[in-house]
Formats: structure tokens, sequence, C-alpha cells
């Protein structure tokens, strides 16, 4: 019994699972949607109404039933001064009762809807909230299971005056009155640029030590003299395929995964994922540099290599599987650096990053299998394949410092500033360039007795590159890497920056929210909220520039460094707009009460001013890209088709005028 009982269990966790992922990945809605709403009852007596709309085919579980089976529903307020509670929440619907033979208990569930009620009794007259949770489980016919929850809302207007029900959760705020363009989701010349710089570390990663040395050895297994010519190409063909699509599974695994707006958000703006992230960039440059080796399992290697043995067109694919499982060992830290970096932006670039790393990683093998003559022009192994180990080492240790950026910029910590990430970055390439001179050695390299032209020449290039990086300690704008520092708010000592005073836009109409937090860079006027910004527009009469940015937005940070600087436009924003930075990721920044509204979206209650931008732009603009900019009138028009990441000035400033010259005809009229 008890195992027919945990295999059951397993598989429903397995179906779990799987629901899951799918749901992730075509962002379905939740099954359980609760509506709620409040009714006066009776002098200071007053119900909570909760209405639940369960999707067909699903059931969600009720609050009592026999412990040990799934999760109930709880409804857990915020209890406070002004009111009490009066017994516990009712179930008015029919429920149903049934035993569970997966958890062997009796449960109760409702489907189709549910309604529940909590009396309480109001104890002031002074408007207030009610505030909290809902949590429980809903199930699928099939057996698969997910949470549901739902925050709680009510807006208490004070003693006897709420006389007749109403909905007390207000929507997402709705900018766009009118929009007559069409939004542009999809960057496709940026996974382009990505599926080229994943298949030129596949290139690279031929160039280590655990793949190198490889070469001969794998590309001799397909010049097998007793066989046709014919049928070696078809293993060569094979073999390189095969090691492309291993790779790419890696990268669809974690694009299914990592579906959805939210988690790449999580992913990118959270503290724990970017500490592991630059945890693990940190452990992977040690492993390049030689304290360590990162490997697999050698069980894997042998099995896989026992069926090579065998022979036949089936041994073509597990020598690919070989190859990949012994070459992780250097291979693994730029698969690791590309796979954070590729799940940290567009639900398909794990997929396109892994299938070029892996295209370029399996070319030369395949390459070299179908024209063997070319094996005697190769390089011999030697201890240059350690120094590019050690270069690469050199890189990921400066590329971690982004994710520790991320955490101070999103929890305002103010740890390491522009400077600071400067000063260790300049650090760290002269090192690189003394190491190529020679001068610093690891453990695992040979002697150095003279410096090469090639050597000498990146040598040269780390060099220049940290000399480069200095006039950013100053304030200099860097705008090739702008997107990989922090940003430029975030200067301790700036040269550049000058002091921005009321005066310097005469439609400056008083002290933007939260500027103790949030900073504009450039030494643009603008706000942080977007109610403030469309009051002032509408003082001044001038259009609103949206702009829906956030902290860990690399080419949010890249294009201001770009476009912002330019003094023409730079005096568009401080003189013939009003400008709103709506961060999407600010975690730190809670609203008051009477600013939080239920999400047209999700249905979540929208507390933090990171949540409400973000909300913002999905219900608006249908798109959560950053950077987004939006021009619109005061009365909520859109003027222009709105503008996604641009490097070019010129573009840039068509569309504002595009814009402002709507905006001056819809006037006229």
């Amino acid at each position: 019994m008890k195992l027919r009982k945990f295999m059951k269990a397993s598989v429903l966790l397995f179906s779990f699972f799987i629901i899951g992922l799918s749901n992730s990945f075509a962002q379905v809605k939740e099954p359980v949607k609760f509506k709620m709403e409040i009714e006066n009852l009776e002098n200071s007596i007053y119900e909570l109404i909760f209405e639940a709309e369960i999707d067909d085919m699903w059931h969600l579980y009720g609050q009592y039933f026999d412990l040990g089976g799934p999760r109930p529903l709880y409804f857990d307020f915020d209890e406070n001064e002004n009111f009490k509670l009066i017994d516990s929440v009712v179930e008015l619907s029919e429920v149903i009762h049934e035993f569970d033979d997966v958890f062997e208990v009796n449960v109760a569930y409702f489907a189709k809807q549910a309604k529940f009620v909590q009396k309480i009794e109001v104890l002031t007259d002074e408007a207030f909230n009610i505030t909290g949770e809902i949590s429980g489980q809903a199930c699928y016919d099939d057996g698969a299971c997910i949470s549901i929850g739902d925050d709680i809302l009510f807006k208490i207007n004070g003693g006897v005056e709420l006389n007749t029900k109403e909905k007390t959760d207000a929507k997402t705020p709705v900018i766009v009155t009118e929009n007559k363009f069409t939004n542009k989701m999809e960057d496709t010349s940026s996974l382009l640029g990505f599926f080229f710089l994943s298949f030129l570390f596949g290139i690279i990663g031929i160039l280590t030590p655990c793949v190198f040395p490889m070469i001969p050895m794998t590309v001799s297994f397909f010049m097998n003299k007793s066989e046709k010519r014919s049928k070696g190409i078809i293993k060569a063909l094979i073999f390189g395929l095969s090691i492309t699509l291993l790779y790419a599974l890696v990268g669809l695994i974690v694009s299914v995964t990592s579906a959805g707006a939210n988690f790449t958000t999580v992913l990118s703006t959270h503290w724990i994922p970017n500490l592991v992230f630059f945890v693990l960039f940190v452990v992977f440059a040690a492993s390049l540099f030689g304290l360590f080796e990162i490997v697999l399992p050698s069980g894997l290697a042998n099995k896989a290599d026992a069926q090579v043995d065998k022979g036949g067109m089936l041994a073509a694919f597990f020598m690919a599987l070989t190859t990949v499982i012994v070459s992780f060992s250097c291979t693994g830290p730029i698969i690791g650096a590309l796979l954070v970096k590729a799940a940290s932006g567009k639900v398909l670039e794990p997929l396109i990053g892994m299938l070029g790393f892996g295209l370029g990683f399996a070319l030369p093998f395949t390459f070299l299998a179908l024209v063997p003559g070319m094996m005697n022009k190769l390089p011999k192994s030697g201890g240059w394949l350690n120094s590019v180990k050690v270069i690469m080492g050199f890189v990921i240790l400066a590329f971690s410092l982004k994710y520790f950026s991320n955490i101070d910029q999103n929890y305002h910590l103010g740890v390491l500033s522009r400077d600071l990430y400067l000063v260790i970055w300049i650090v760290i390439f002269i090192m690189m360039g003394i190491y190529l001179l020679g001068k610093i050695k690891f453990s695992h390299d040979s002697e150095l007795k003279h410096v090469g032209f090639f050597r000498l020449l990146l040598a040269m290039v780390s060099f220049v590159f940290a000399i480069y990086l200095v006039p950013g300690l100053f304030g200099a704008n860097l705008t090739p890497i702008a997107g990989l520092l922090p940003p430029k708010t975030s200067q301790k000592f700036d040269l550049t920056q000058k002091s921005a005073t009321k005066e310097s836009a005469s439609y400056y109409c008083e002290s933007p929210d939260y500027a103790d937090v949030l900073h504009m860079a450039y030494n643009v006027n603008g706000y942080f909220d977007y109610e403030q910004a469309f009051e002032c527009a509408q003082s001044q009469n001038l259009p609103v520039l949206l702009y829906f940015t956030g902290h860990s937005c690399s080419n949010c940070k890249k294009m201001q460094a770009e476009i912002w600087s330019e003094p023409t436009i730079n005096d568009y924003f401080n003189n013939k707009l009003v400008v709103a930075a709506l961060y999407v990721d600010e975690k730190s920044i809670e609203l008051p009460e009477e600013k939080w509204f239920s999400s047209s979206n999700d249905g979540k209650i929208k507390k933090k001013l990171g949540d409400v931008n973000a909300d913002i732009q999905i219900v608006n603009f249908n798109t959560n890209t950053q950077p987004y900019y939006v021009l619109i009138s005061p009365d909520g028009k859109v003027l222009a088709e709105p503008m996604t990441y641009e490097l070019n000035p010129e573009k840039f400033l068509n569309f504002l005028n595009k814009g402002i010259e709507e905006f001056e005809n819809n006037s006229e009229e």
C-alpha cells in the first residue's frame, strides 16, 4: 500500500512539474481568480465577500478536510485595531466531498465557482484598509496541482456610510486613451547578435586544454581506411550535428524553465539569483586559474566511450556525447556564463545561445573530419592552451562584478559605485597584461622562454583597455561598455556632472518624489512617478516621455550614455518634455495604501513602485521590454511609435520631433 501511494504521489509530482512548465511557457492565466466585494449589513457590521471563479477541469480545495492531504484554503487577515473578525470564513457554495486515493484521505473541494464570507465589526469612523493573503491549492482533473493565492485588499470608508455593495480593488491605471501604433515586441537583431557571440565562444571552447588535444584522436575516428570515404563523411556530419543538438537541448531546457516575464524580471533583479551568479562566476574564474577542476562523473564518459567501440553510425553520436562530457571541465565555465546571460534575457536566448555555441564547437571537428589533410597545419598542443584558460578566467572574473552590481543597484546598498567598479576592472586587465608578458604564473603554466608576437599583441590590448577605463573614474561616459558598468548616477566623483537646479527647466513643477533614492543621469530633470509627471505636463501643457527602465537593464544604461548625453536631445528632455523614468524593478519603495491597486493583468495587489510601473507598461503597451520610450499627450494619447533600444541619435531625435509635432497639431485643433 505504501509503495502504491508513493508511486501515485510520484506521478502526481511529475505531472505537476510538467504542467507547471507548460503553463509557464504558454503564459496561461491562473485557474482560480478571486473577486472581492464588501457589503454593509447593519451599523458597524460588514461582510467581506470572496467569489472564486474556477476554470473548467480544475477544482479548488476547501478549508476543512482531513490532515495529510492536499493544501487547504486559508484566509490570512492582517488584523489591526480598526476592526475585529467575527467567527471564521464561511463557505457558502456547494462542497464536494470524496476520498483521495493518492493521499488516502477524505478531501473537500469546489468546482466551477465558490463563495466565501467573513463577517467583521468596524471599530472606527476613520477610513482604513483591510489587507491579507489567500493561499491554497488547485488541481487539474488529471491530478496535476499548483499553488494558488491572491492578495486581500478592502477599503473601508469608515462608520456606517458604506451601505451598498461595492468593488474595492481599483484596477491598473489606464494611461493610454488612444494608441494607433503597433507594438514591436521582438528584437531579432539582438538574438542574431547573441547567436554569433555564442558561436564565437563555441570556437574559443575548442582552444582549451581539455578539447584541443582531442582533435587528432576524434578526427582519426572518421578516417578508418577499411571504410568507404562516403561513410566517413556521413559519420562526421552525424558527429557535428549531434554535438550541436546536445548543446541545443541544454538551451531548450533552460528556455522552457525560464519562460515568462516574471521569471526573467526576478532573475535579473532579485538578490538571490544575482548573488548565485556572482559566486558562480568567481568559482569559474578560480577553476580557469587552476585552483581546481570542474569535472563530471567519469562514469558518464566511460559509458559513452564503450558505445563508441561498438562502431556503426550510432557510434558517431556517442563519440559526440563523449567529446561533450570530457570537454566540460574547460567548456563548463563558458557554457555557464552564456546560460546565466541568456536566462536573464529573452525566453529564446538560452536555446539560441546553446545552438550557436554547439555549432561553433562542432564546426572545427566536422571540418577537419571532412578535410583531414588540414590536420597537419594545426599548431601543436602546448602551454599556450593553459594561457587561453587563464585569459578566460580574467575576463569572467571581471564580468562577475556585473551581478554584484545588480544587487547593489536594486537594493540601493551604495557599496559598489561606478568609480570602485572601474578601479577593480583596471586592476584586473593590468594584471592580465602582466600575465601575458610572463611576469605572473599560475600552477599549470609552463615556462615562458620568450613572448611571441600574438601574446605581446594581446598584452597591449589588455593594457590599452585598462588605460581606456581611466577617464571613466572622472565621469567619462565610456559609451561602448556603458551597459556593463553601474549607472552614471552611482558615480562618486564626476567632473562632467553639472549641478541641476530648478531653473534649468522652466516647467519643473516641484521636486520629484523618491528623489532621495532614484536619480536621473546626464543632468536630465524628470520624475519617477507617472501621476506626478502627468500633473506637471498638464499644468505646463507639455507632452510626457514615459521611460520604462530598470536598475539591471544594461541596454538602458548604454542607450543613456549614447543618446541622453547628446546636447540636442538633452535640451529636448529638459525644455520640451516632461520625462518620467519608471523603474520596473524598484523594490525598496512601497507606495502609500491609497495608491495600491489590483492589476488588470494578473489580479495581484500592486504595492511597490516597481510592480506598479511594470504593470502599467504591460497593461497599457502589451510589452515588458526595457528600455521603452513612449511619448504621450497630457490627456493620454500616444503621439508617436514607441521607441525601444536605439543607439542612433538621429533616429531618436526624429522620434521626439514626430511626437512633439503631433502634439502641437492636436493642440492647434
